[in-house]
């Protein structure tokens, strides 16, 4: 049965060799779209829309490229190897104007070839077409939901996947090869998960991400951040918690409402110009939550991600409060087995290793053997039972010793694996809590002072570290070890 959608009047596709202009067409057609559907909901809503079906779609990029002539470039990403036509689906192109300014820009200028903007026959779906905050009336939820379907597109999660970043999308016969890694609906549908999730908007995010499992951080975080902006001479502009509350540099007073009630991982936000801040980001405990929070940070396309947290040293000679810089890993946590075989081995990247171990220095005051003390590099195994000591452990226990594994955790692996797959750079530099292969465990007392003492430190090495790489050329981070055979121009 052909049905007939209300749509508004078709952009004709245009060809553009001017970054700028194109995004600016990206925008015109996302926007007059979006505001179509949002038009039709609220007459929906107050009982004056005609029976019809409503349809918007998303605008894409396309480009075509005509040789197998290879493209000389020192990057891993901004062009394409092989003739075709290639495309993608764009979805909220004012959030990500200066990511897709640069992506087109080096491919236009890689193949010296204009791209073409056009309207796709990819539908956006009535949910990821509302603006965050809109809040339809809980009375009539029930039958708005039911009778959804018959007026608009609903989201399909058929199109929600990672089958291009798994490398196993294989295009059919006559469509396009992919252009980016995540088409315009995953990502909208991240978007909509890291808002509830973290409980600020996502324009906050900026592209330099901790990850962390413990509240202490988060609160020595937000001491900090609040006496940066006291301070109003620090390289922040303002900083955000969960609630959307702002505080800028130099004023004593936020904007905006603190949540009553702590969503599952709130992010804060070290705002910085052009993105260059910090986000950081509570995962909790776990390895699904380790994959859930990355798996959505990705689609925003951050240039590095950490994760800072507390672990178990295997190790006699180490001390609680002694670090461990990953440079490896065990992936015990499995859930991630169906997206990235355990047979990947997952890399050290030398520009991440480099900064952490830079900032443990220069924290620490300590360099040379001296630093070594206090610092081990090595192995990492990442685990899912929390309490793997309570079964037959001697199993476990020769795995770790054969892997020559130096401490072991619970999201460390998945956060540097889910990296690797999703091609943000990562690591990891991990604080010895506690030493369960030796019997030492924190008595009370000493608890309390090693948070005091440790926490503190950890972050001010992290938050040194991104400092470090943010002002790296982003160019150097990705590099061609989070690249395979078959890569999409868009980074």
């Amino acid at each position: 049965m052909n049905l007939s959608y209300n749509s508004p009047p078709a952009f004709q596709p245009q060809t553009y060799t001017d970054p700028v202009a194109a995004v600016d067409r990206l925008i015109e057609i996302y926007q007059r779209n979006t505001t179509f559907l949002r038009d039709a909901f609220q007459r929906y809503l107050d009982g004056d829309l005609p029976a019809e079906k409503y349809r918007a779609c998303y605008p894409q990029i396309l480009f075509r490229n005509d040789t197998y002539v290879r493209v000389t470039s020192n990057l891993s990403y901004g062009h394409v190897s092989q003739p075709g036509l290639y495309s993608t689906t764009i979805t909220q192109p004012s959030l990500f104007q200066g990511y897709l300014r640069h992506q087109l820009e080096l491919l236009i200028t890689s193949h010296d070839r204009p791209i073409e903007i056009a309207e796709s026959e990819t539908h956006i779906p009535l949910h990821f077409a509302l603006e965050a905050g809109t809040h339809v009336a809980g009375e009539s939820s029930a039958d708005i939901s039911a009778a959804l379907r018959d007026t608009f597109d609903v989201p399909d999660i058929s199109q929600v996947n990672d089958f291009i970043a798994n490398g196993t999308y294989e295009p059919a016969e006559g469509e396009p090869s992919p252009l980016s890694p995540f088409p315009a609906p995953r990502i909208d549908y991240s978007l909509h998960r890291l808002a509830h999730y973290c409980a600020t908007d996502t324009s906050h995010f900026q592209n330099h991400v901790l990850f962390t499992n413990y509240q202490f951080y988060i609160d020595e975080f937000c001491r900090i951040a609040h006496d940066m902006m006291k301070d109003g001479d620090s390289p922040y502009t303002s900083f955000v918690e969960p609630g959307n509350v702002i505080t800028m540099s130099g004023e004593n007073h936020s904007t905006g409402e603190h949540v009553t009630r702590q969503p599952q991982m709130p992010a804060y936000h070290l705002v910085g110009k052009k993105g260059r801040g910090i986000t950081l980001i509570n995962i909790g405990v776990g390895p699904s939550n380790a994959k859930t929070i990355t798996d959505h940070v990705a689609v925003l396309r951050p240039h590095a991600w950490l994760m800072l947290g507390h672990c178990a040293g295997l190790r006699s000679s180490q001390a609680l409060g002694d670090y461990v810089l990953a440079h490896a890993y065990v992936r015990d946590d499995k859930v991630l087995d169906n997206d990235i075989p355990v047979w990947v081995p997952i890399p050290a990247l030398a520009e991440i290793q480099q900064a952490l171990e830079a900032a443990v220095a220069e924290v620490t005051g300590l360099d040379g053997v001296e630093l070594k003390r206090i610092m081990r590099t090595g192995t990492v195994a990442s685990v899912d039972n929390r309490n793997w000591e309570l079964q037959d452990h001697r199993e476990p226990v020769r795995r770790l010793s054969q892997s020559r594994a130096i401490a072991l955790d619970m999201e460390s692996a998945t956060i540097a694996a889910n990296g690797f797959r999703l091609r943000v750079p990562y690591g990891t530099l991990l604080c010895v809590s506690d030493k369960p292969l030796q019997g030492e465990l924190k008595l009370p007392g000493m608890a309390s002072k090693f948070y005091q003492d440790q926490v503190a430190q950890h972050l001010q090495i992290g938050m040194l570290a991104l400092k470090k790489l943010s002002a790296m050329e982003p160019e150097r981070l990705h590099s061609r070890k989070l690249r395979s055979f078959f890569e999409t121009a868009f980074q």
